[in-house]
């Protein structure tokens, strides 16, 4: 029988479940190796942060050729699920921290824990390190634990959230590194990315006035909405609505040149709010109106 998912609610808990013993109520370094891991899904109720050392066993977690494979670093928010046991995750040898968000209520962590984006990746979308990346992931790891090691005090929550902080910035560089590496495949994806965007111009959905969304594009394309944005500005410097908007503006400058094509036409086909709008915003970017560009081209 299929067993159901298992709640935990608290960093104690979790480390019952493992088997392993609780140093501070708030936040934990789990030795994968020697943890009791039953084979079920569990979801937490607080940060967890997943080092996986070699390969993945038989699920690689969306690693390819152009990615490394020394270790793979897993994310996940508080109420999300992680699994358990044979061919899944948490069976590997590697590290867990776990830190409940009341440890970092009120610290500079706290305020902008969400702009580290690769917390609401897809599992596909993971981390890959590189040997060096992973001995200064496991370093900062440490550093934790050392600290959770020292009686508690004042100072505590202080020190282990900056420790955390340290730790996610490392990641977040790391992260960005994997884009370089994937360059290519960002490439396939920003050509597919255009494609999806020419289609959804020439079906009339902007005469709606409904623009395309990241949401949008990152479901017709299979990827997790964060990382199809952090992808988007890392290959253009753009947000998707920058990108959307000027690539609408220079299918605009192609509508003009037809001479069949009024300026009102163009406005409505592209859901610009009305011609006044478009005509100001042509303006802005381009230094002339629609008719000034429509007659110097023609």
């Amino acid at each position: 029988m299929k067993k159901e998912i298992l709640n935990i609610e608290t960093v104690h808990q979790c480390n019952c479940c493992m088997g392993c013993k609780t140093l501070h109520p708030l936040v934990s370094v789990i030795d994968l190796s020697k943890a009791n891991l039953e084979q079920r899904t569990i979801r937490c109720d607080f940060y967890t942060i997943i080092l996986m050392e070699g390969e993945a066993g038989e699920l690689t977690y969306g690693r390819k050729y152009y990615d490394y494979s020394n270790a793979t670093l897993i994310f996940r928010t508080p109420g999300e699920s992680i699994k358990l046991g044979i061919n899944n995750i948490l069976t590997q040898k590697g590290l867990l921290l776990a830190f409940h968000p009341e440890l970092i209520a009120h610290t500079a962590l706290g305020s902008h824990i969400k702009e580290y984006s690769f917390f609401f990746y897809k599992l596909n979308e993971s981390l890959h390190l590189s040997s060096r990346e992973k001995m200064k992931i496991i370093e900062c790891i440490r550093n934790i634990e050392e600290e959770l090691r020292h009686s508690i005090d004042c100072h505590s929550k202080t020190l282990i959230s900056r420790y955390i902080e340290l730790l996610l910035d490392y990641c977040a560089r790391f992260n960005e590194r994997q884009f370089i590496t994937r360059c290519e495949a960002n490439k396939a994806i920003l050509h597919k990315t255009k494609l999806l965007l020419s289609e959804y111009i020439s079906s009339g959905k902007l005469e709606g006035g409904v623009l395309p969304t990241e949401e949008y594009c990152a479901d017709a394309l299979r990827l997790s909405p964060c990382y199809f944005g952090d992808l988007l500005r890392f290959e253009t410097g753009k947000s998707i609505h920058e990108y959307f908007q000027l690539m609408r503006l220079n299918i605009a400058k192609k509508m003009l040149l037809d001479k069949e094509n009024a300026v009102g036409t163009v406005a409505k086909k592209l859901g610009y709010a009305n011609t006044q709008y478009f005509t100001g915003l042509f303006k802005k970017i381009t230094g002339m109106t629609p008719t000034e560009y429509k007659y110097a081209q023609n």
